[in-house]
This record gives C-alpha cells, structure tokens and sequence, in this order.
C-alpha cells in the first residue's frame, strides 16, 4: 500500500474538488442552442419502453435518487431493500454473494451490466451507477444460462438528454466506522448543436470499517459519452476502471455442533500479521449503436468487455482437525488455520448482441417483437498454483493467537473456456387494449471446458496422479421458452407467467474437492410459475403488488466421499413456493412502504443423503420483511426523516434443522436536509444503521462442506454531504 499514503490520498481528493469546480466554471461559459429531451419510462432493459408495472413477472428498481439516500457502496446494501433478497456466504470484504427467492445467485452468470453479460466474481463501485434492476424469478427471459431466482443489472449514468441541464455534483462521506470517501459526478453536453454527452464519475474511498484490522482502499474512474450522430442515430460508449484492496473477513462456524451466542462483530477473527489483503482491479465497458430504421421499428448492436485481475487471498479457519471434522470448529473453540493465496487470476468476458425491435400488425393483432442474436465467450485464467496450506498453530474463537505465514503454492488450480451463442424472439401480442400475451425462446448453442492445471508434485498433496489434469467440456444446445399473459381491469393488472431457464454446474475450486476441484459438472433446467396482482399508476395515493410462485431446479450438494476431500453431486429436485406481497402509500408528507416473502422451500428426490427428503435448504429464511416510514417536515423545508426495518425468520444450519438460525429484526434511521450553502444546492445526510445495537448471527451459510455464521453489522453512523453546483 505504497500510494496509500496522506500525500496521495490528499491529491486523489483535492483533484476531484477541483475537477468540479473547473467543470462548473467552463459550463456556465459554454453556450448552448438546441435542447433535446430524451425521456423513457421506468422501465426494465432488455423489453423496450414497456413500462415495468406491465410485465408478467415481478421486477425491483432501486434508483439512484435511493441509492444516494442510504449510501449504498455494493450491490448487497441496495438488494437489501428487498424482502426477495437475502445473504448468501456474502463476506463484509469479498464480492457480493446473494440469493434471491432462496436460490443464490451465480456470480458468473446472473449479473448484466447495460444488459450485456459480466462476471460478478470482483467488487462492483456504486458511484456511477443509475439504478440497479433485478428480475425476479427464473432469469431465462434474459439470460441463456442463470442460476434461477432472479437476475441483476447495473445500469451506468449517462449524459444528461438537455445542454441546459449540466451535471456538477461532488459528495463526501463519513462513517460506517472509520470509512472517508469523496466522489465527483459530472455530466453535459457539447457541440454546435450538443450532440455530445459525457458523464465522468471519480472516486476514492480509504477503507476502515467497523471490524478491526481490515484497512483498505478503493478507486473508480468512470466515462461515459455518446454521439447523437444525425437524427435517429446514436452511438454510446462507456468504460469504467475500478481498484479495491482490503484485508479479507472470515466467518465463525459451530462449536462441537452448537450454535455459539453471537460475538463482537467488530473482531476480524483469523487477522494475523502476516495477512494480506485481497486486491481486485477491472476494466469493464460497452459500445452501442442505436438506428432509428423507421417510427416502429429500431436495431441496436451492443459489444461488452470486462477484464478483471484478481489477487484472492485469506487466512480462514476451516474445520477441527483434532476430530477430523472438516465441516464446523471444535467445541473448545479452537480451529485449522489456513493460508489461502491465488495471485494473478484472471477473468476476461466478451459478448457481442444484436436486436432488431418494433411493431407489426398481422391481421387484427399488433404484435411488439424482438429478434436477437448474441454471441459470448467467457474465460478463467488462473495461475498454475494456489496456496491453500495448513498452519501448524491452530486458531481460537475465545483468545488471541500467533501464527506464521505458509505461502506454498502446492494445489492446482482449473482454467475455464465458455463459448456460447444464442438466438432469441420476444413477441408480446396485444389481443385488445387491456390484454397481452407475452412468449419468448431462447436457443443457446455452447462449448464449455475446464481443466486441472499439473500438479508440480502431485505425491505430496494427493495420491492420485492419474486423476489429473481432469479435463472435461461439455458441448451441445437448448431451448429455453416462456409464455405469459397480462390483463388490465379496475386499475389493476393481473398476470401469469411460466418460464425455463438453464444453469451451468460447476464444482468449486477448493483444495476440498481435490482433483475434482473446479470441474464442469454439466447443465440443469429450472423451471417457474407465476400469478400476480399489481395496482397501475393511478393518481391514488396508494401502489401494491402481489405475486405467488413456484420455482424447481436440480439440487447440487457436496459429500465428504473421497480420500480426503468432497464431491459435488446433482442429485434430487429443489422447490420453492412462496408468496410476495408489497405496499406503498404517500401523501404530501408521509411515505410508508413494506414488502413481505414468505418462502416454503423443499428438497425431495434426493437418493445419496435420503435423510435430507423433505427438509428445507441451509440458510432460506422462511419470512422476511422489509419495512419503511419517511416524514417531511413542513414546518422545516428541506427536511426529511426515515426509519427502516429488516426482519429475516428463521433457518436452518444443520440439515434437516437440528440446528437453527434464531430470526432477527433490525431498525436504521436516517434524516436528509436539502438546503443552500453559497447557493450552491446541497443535501446532508445523518444515518444510524442498527439503531438498537443488537448482536445476531446474519446467516448462516454452508459453504465448501463447512458451517460458516457472519455476524450482523453494529450500530454504525454515517454523515454524507453532496453539493450539486
């Protein structure tokens, strides 16, 4: 951390001050003589200017404007605010992992960024984003191969659509710890008739949250332009560059078979000082080019890039090794202690689509269709070796320890080839003025391929050299299809929907899966059901939804069945049923709003483990709510205050839930004031997370045949200024 310096970090922040305010200047002298205006609707990318309220299947946006308001800095703090979303193995120091409607998702593939495919497998800024969108349910509507449950978009901010509208924003922020950042947002247009856009974001974070020894740092630069060629032509680009590195976080786990109270969240358990931190650089950007062909129909042509460079590193406890138990800590507290290094990976993502969209009218129907085609290809480069070593000394969850480092880099790691095509259509068939029929197909073509990398001294860690290099690939194509059917009535709409989707298995590349570590293990269909109530945007004061759902998919678990390490296997069918349920109601002054999942999960079929038959998958909470309350004051312009709640039910640790995860609820709250300083327009925020201070277990994840607990985050504030000049 050479460049972490007070030098540096004082020149990163004074630069972006400085950019604003030289920008603010050359803008106020810029003269402008054409204003054109832009404007969609809310809407979800991927389905045109279809309102999100008219879609048969459920969708959450979380705008920027709410983004801002609880200081969102990864995608988890934004998903949260959904009763759907929940944690899962989602470290305070690690990319987000997270489930959605019980199923997690899969960081390779259920992630979009500008609706082209990216890996989640880094850590995401927030700073120049627009909104996040998930889709709710199985993903085969947008993605050839997706976990079910749900699939997340970024959205990047764009040049704002007037010259008359300049963006100077800059905000600094305080808190969660002892975390500072400062980040400048700004955005115009330019020309003789301001055909050019631009959208510039910076940032830079020093990284002292509220769990010890966990220093770090973060940076993002950020730009987007486009070029509104000539009328109906415009060409977009975007790229952003982001660097993050931070002392890692592990997890507790249980004590001999016994859920332990919950601890001081603030303790980084395994931090040694020999531990170093995991760094995460990226590069990720697109070009599109939109061509009006007439007043109906539209083609666009979208090329993404992602290149990401990874140095993974932990020191984690794993298992009692004392009893040979590799799933949990040893009932005295202590643990193996590991070092786990993998320097150097590499992750690269191309994908390049095209769609053409618009109207026909065939006979006495209109039909709104969507012809696609895309092709993709997604690389995992990593090095030869990982260092996953046994330390000698073990750890304790009760007393401080010391250790020494082991950084041998003796177990293999696996290089993935992924290389897919896909055509789609999407027709929506507007039998009257209140009904639609929705289908969809997808076809995905793919060749995908895994291999071990050699041993370099294969009798030392396993007794198995014939087992490698493992190859394994897997080629062939599928059809996805899906069908809905909308109405509207009463100043509601009601819906059903019924969609497929694939998903690729893949073993983990852990040392505990030993030379099956990494391993394709071939696709699964997943398949839901949907019904759902929602009101339409109306002048009433009062906007809900209701949805019921079914989704199954192939279940995949591990076995401790070899030597001395897991397989992971596809065996038995798991269903999830469940129920959502929203409201929102405001007036001039109050803003109330709950949204509610109750989720009846199930595994059947399972031959291996027959004892899991009918037991509810690890840490599904079966009721969650997320709850609402914002007042304006009118006897103080500017001022507003807010309360939010979160309550996760109850889930299992154990299979078949002979250990439980006791539920929790939580309280934060929150005042924004907008006023004028130097009348340059501001907003400040005074937010306090964990109001009452409660110490709970977060979740309870099982993750690479181990029992892990994260805690839940202590009471934390934050203060945040943002100018807009």
């Amino acid at each position: 951390m050479a460049n972490h310096s007070l030098f540096f970090k004082a020149t990163r922040i004074s630069a972006a001050v400085a950019i604003c305010f030289a920008s603010n200047a050359w803008a106020q002298q810029t003269p402008t003589e054409i204003t054109i205006t832009d404007k969609l609707p809310a809407r979800v990318s991927g389905f045109g200017d279809v309102p999100a309220q008219e879609l048969p299947f459920s969708t959450t946006t979380i705008t920027n404007a709410t983004l801002q308001d609880i200081g969102a800095r990864r995608v988890s703090d934004a998903l949260h605010l959904d009763a759907s979303v929940s944690d899962s193995y989602n470290s305070p120091a690690y990319w987000d992992i997270l489930s959605v409607r019980g199923f997690t998702l899969d960081n390779r593939y259920n992630y979009r960024r500008e609706g082209m495919p990216i890996s989640a497998e880094t850590m995401i800024p927030m700073d120049n984003k627009e909104r996040i969108e998930l889709l709710k349910g199985t993903s085969g509507i947008q993605a050839g191969t997706s976990a079910p449950g749900g699939l997340v978009n970024y959205v990047v901010k764009r040049a704002p659509a007037s010259a008359e509208q300049p963006i100077r924003n800059i905000t600094m922020s305080y808190g969660q710890g002892d975390n500072r950042s400062v980040a400048a947002d700004l955005g115009g247009r330019f020309g003789e008739v301001a055909e050019f856009g631009y959208r510039f974001n910076v940032a830079h974070e020093d990284l002292n949250p509220y769990i010890r020894n966990t220093k770090g740092h973060r940076d993002l630069v950020a730009l987007a332009m486009d070029w509104r060629l000539k009328p109906g032509t415009v060409i977009d680009f975007e790229f952003e560059q982001s660097h993050r590195e931070q002392i890692g976080i592990n997890g507790y786990s249980l004590l001999g078979g016994v859920l332990p109270a919950p601890v001081d969240p603030r303790v980084n358990l395994t931090r040694q000082s020999w531990s170093m931190p995991g760094v995460f650089d990226a590069m990720t950007g697109s070009v599109r080019i939109r061509q009006e062909l007439d007043s109906v129909w539209r083609w666009t042509t979208q090329y993404g890039a992602q290149r990401l460079k990874t140095d993974d590193r932990l020191t984690y406890g794993f298992g009692c090794g004392a009893i040979w138990d590799y799933s949990q800590y040893c009932a005295d507290g202590s643990f193996d202690l590991y070092d786990f290094r993998s320097e150097n990976e590499r992750r690269l993502t191309d994908a390049l689509q095209t769609e053409i969209a618009g109207k026909l009218q065939l006979g006495q129907l209109q039909h709104e269709l969507a012809i696609g085609f895309s092709r993709q290809r997604q690389l995992d480069r990593m090095p030869p070796m990982q260092s996953y070593n046994y330390n000698s000394t073990p750890g304790s969850v009760f007393t401080p320890f010391n250790s020494s480092a082991s950084p041998n880099y003796v177990t293999p790691n696996t290089n993935r080839s992924e290389y897919s095509t896909e055509l789609s259509i999407k027709d929506r068939i507007q039998l009257s003025n209140t009904t639609s029929v929705w289908a969809g197909l997808r076809n995905v073509s793919y060749n995908r391929s895994s291999v071990q990398n050699e041993h370099t001294d294969q009798t030392v860690l396993y007794p198995y050299p014939d087992l490698y290099p493992n190859a394994k690939q897997f080629t062939g194509s599928i059809n996805v299809p899906w069908i809905g059917i909308s109405t509207r009535m009463m100043g509601m709409m009601s819906y059903a929907s019924h969609g497929q989707g694939v998903e690729q298995f893949v073993t983990p590349n852990t040392a505990s899966f030993g030379p099956n570590a990494g391993t394709q293990l071939g696709i699964g269909r997943s398949r839901q059901t949907e019904f759902g109530l929602r009101s339409l945007p109306t002048t009433n004061q009062l906007e809900w939804n209701a949805a019921v759902f079914q989704i199954s998919r192939p279940y995949a678990h591990d076995l401790f069945d070899g030597p001395n390490y897991s397989t992971r296997y596809i065996d038995g069918t798991q269903t999830h049923q469940g129920l959502d349920l929203g409201a929102t109601w405001r007036n001039s002054a109050w803003k109330l709003g709950a949204q509610t999942q109750w989720l009846y999960a199930k595994l059947t079929d399972v031959q291996l483990s027959p004892e899991n038959v009918g037991s509810t998958p690890l840490n599904t909470p079966k009721f969650v709510l997320r709850g609402m309350a914002e007042y304006r004051y009118a006897s103080v312009s500017g001022l507003r205050t807010g309360l939010r709640v979160s309550h996760e039910g109850q889930r299992n640790v154990t299979e078949g839930g002979s250990v439980m995860l006791p539920s929790w609820t939580t309280l934060d709250a929150s005042a924004h004031y907008d006023t004028r300083v130097n009348n340059i327009a501001s907003t400040w925020t005074l937010a306090i997370d964990n109001l009452e201070d409660k110490r709970y277990w977060r979740e309870s994840p099982k993750q690479f045949g181990h029992y892990y607990l994260y805690p839940g985050a202590p009471r934390t504030f934050r203060i945040s200024a943002e100018f807009r000049m």
